[in-house]
């Protein structure tokens, strides 16, 4: 019944025409179901993924970024015990929690940019700023703490993933980016967003873990060989990494959806 399960899901998952609509309609049918069932579909999905079916990495980079913008939540919590209890390993190795990095408590507050007004500006104008085309002032709002100002600004046309890039790959990485980016899948499906946010000790276990089910053998390695990567972290791509079916010649990775 499970393997049905997901298959079936996995069918709706890439019925749907855009990731913003998967994600979406994945966060609700899950809410829908009891806990336990919740884990056992999206362990067999991980499963599935892990044999590099394409079909099933493609569903499974939308459970990656349910998990990953559910971060510490209630709901993620329960996932991560059924999963523990039940042994349901793919699963479990997403919601793996290891000692807390140094950077990723830091919660000092960097200044407001100064939009050159002469005084703070409120949040509601630096939200209306976010919706400019002016490149300068982007500039200035990729450098604002806020985060209602810095979802707005993840939904401007004229934003570049080079933008993105550099905002997750910021140090310290300000608490407020890495939740918000993994709420944004506009940005998370991108794999040079979702590396980045990998390879920063600023990010959460609860936001990186799980973006690992769809990195490619090329980005685990990557992980692996990342100095100020966590050490649970760098665990959970060592066992993708030998998890994952053999390369074939001249292959370097496979991919997921863009």
């Amino acid at each position: 019944m499970i393997l049905e399960g997901a298959h079936r899901l996995r069918r709706v998952l890439l019925s749907l025409p855009d990731i913003t609509l998967r994600v979406g309609w994945l966060r609700a049918h899950l809410g829908e179901l009891r806990d336990s069932e919740a884990a056992e579909l999206l362990s067999s999905l991980c499963e599935d993924g892990e044999r590099a079916d394409p079909d099933s990495r493609e569903a499974l980079l939308v459970v990656a970024m349910v998990l990953a913008a559910g971060g510490d939540s209630p709901f993620v919590e329960r996932l991560r015990q059924h999963a523990e209890e039940r042994r349901l390993l793919s699963l479990a190795r997403l919601l793996r929690r290891g000692a807390d990095s140094p950077l990723s408590g830091r919660r000092s507050e960097p200044p407001v940019p100064d939009y050159g007004t002469g005084r703070e500006l409120t949040v509601g104008e630096r939200r209306s700023l976010a919706r400019s085309n002016n490149r300068r002032v982007l500039e200035k709002l990729l450098r604002d703490p806020h985060p209602l100002v810095l979802r707005q600004l993840l939904g401007n046309p004229r934003l570049t993933e080079d933008d993105v890039v550099r905002l997750a790959a910021r140090r310290p990485l300000h608490h407020t980016i890495a939740p918000t980016l993994a709420d944004s899948p506009r940005w998370l499906r991108r794999p040079r967003v979702r590396l980045t946010l990998l390879l920063n000790p600023g990010t959460p276990e609860a936001i990186s873990m799980p973006l690992l089910a769809v990195c490619t053998r090329t980005e685990l390695l990557e992980v692996v060989h990342g100095v100020d990567a966590p050490l649970a972290l760098r665990g959970s791509a060592q066992e993708l990494l030998e998890r994952s079916p053999p390369l074939q010649k001249g292959v370097s990775g496979s991919t997921v959806l863009q």
